[in-house]
């Protein structure tokens, strides 16, 4: 499937042609909150518009707390742009102070509040879930199985599942959470931050899936990420992506440039050699 001139993974899985979803692409870039809030992903997404980064690390520094960072970032949202927030597992298992940003986070119109708790506290997150002022939760991210995602959707309350396709083991399992998440009315996104390869693995589960667009986009690539591929996914004016319609996953591994960052590894029990690291063909 990964090589057939016919077999693009995206007709296989998803059972569409053309860009049946456009996706809004939202960047990787953290930065910690004062206040002990967590991390924010600095947003931004442009709903039908234009894509335009925003860049808090300039005022994070003199602010007085979360409410005070909310409200600048928001002042500083145009219209359509998303409020996306990663708490970063930083309460535990603590449902109350979790509770205690739900105010602010209500205040500045947050789509959602990114993993608040552990990923296991799976009541806990429930609890929270109910808790008003309500702003949706988002998690996922974790599960390395169909089954943990399941359990998230059914027991934590979330709105948003976010499933990477390398962790929960590949398209296929992806694809069961995310026809699960239209389902249970949870909106799928992927969970992507290392290659192109990998994000558009990660967009094939719900590329038929209109209602599901926000995507989770790699903008701040290592260079072994950067050199894994000959081609990328671009975004185009209005900061939205599309899985390709190519064979397979409709991107090119460069295997000559990764080569400066292979590495010698021979593994041997009683003289005989169980693994040697393959050569690379380019």
């Amino acid at each position: 499937m990964g090589a057939h001139p016919e077999g693009t993974v995206r007709r296989t899985v998803a059972g569409c042609r053309g860009n049946d979803t456009d996706f809004l692409a939202f960047g990787v870039r953290f930065g910690i909150l004062p206040g002990g809030l967590g991390v924010l992903r600095q947003v931004v997404v442009g709903r039908r518009g234009q894509h335009q980064p925003l860049d808090h690390g300039s005022t994070a520094g003199h602010l007085g707390g979360p409410h005070d960072l909310l409200e600048c970032v928001l002042q500083r949202l145009v219209r359509g742009q998303l409020l996306l927030v990663d708490a970063g597992c930083v309460f535990d298992d603590d449902v109350e102070r979790a509770a205690k940003r739900l105010p602010a986070l209500k205040a500045a119109r947050a789509t959602w509040y990114e993993e608040p708790l552990d990923r296991d506290a799976l009541g806990e997150y429930g609890k929270l879930a109910r808790r008003t002022p309500k702003v949706k939760l988002a998690g996922g991210e974790g599960c390395y199985t169909f089954l943990m995602a399941k359990q998230m959707m059914d027991f934590a309350g979330v709105g948003f599942i976010q499933i990477d396709a390398g962790r929960i083991g590949g398209i296929t399992p992806a694809k069961l959470a995310a026809d699960y998440a239209k389902a249970k009315g949870v909106t799928f996104v992927n969970h992507t931050f290392t290659s192109h390869l990998q994000l558009s693995a990660s967009l094939q589960a719900y590329a038929g899936m209109r209602d599901h667009e926000i995507c989770e986009y790699p903008v701040e690539l290592k260079d072994v990420a950067r050199a894994i591929t000959r081609n990328t996914l671009a975004r185009d004016k209005h900061g939205q992506v599309a899985a390709p319609d190519a064979p397979g996953l409709g991107i090119e591994v460069d295997a000559e440039a990764l080569k400066p960052y292979l590495v010698d590894v021979s593994i041997k029990v009683g003289g005989k050699s169980l693994y040697e690291t393959p050569r690379l063909r380019g």
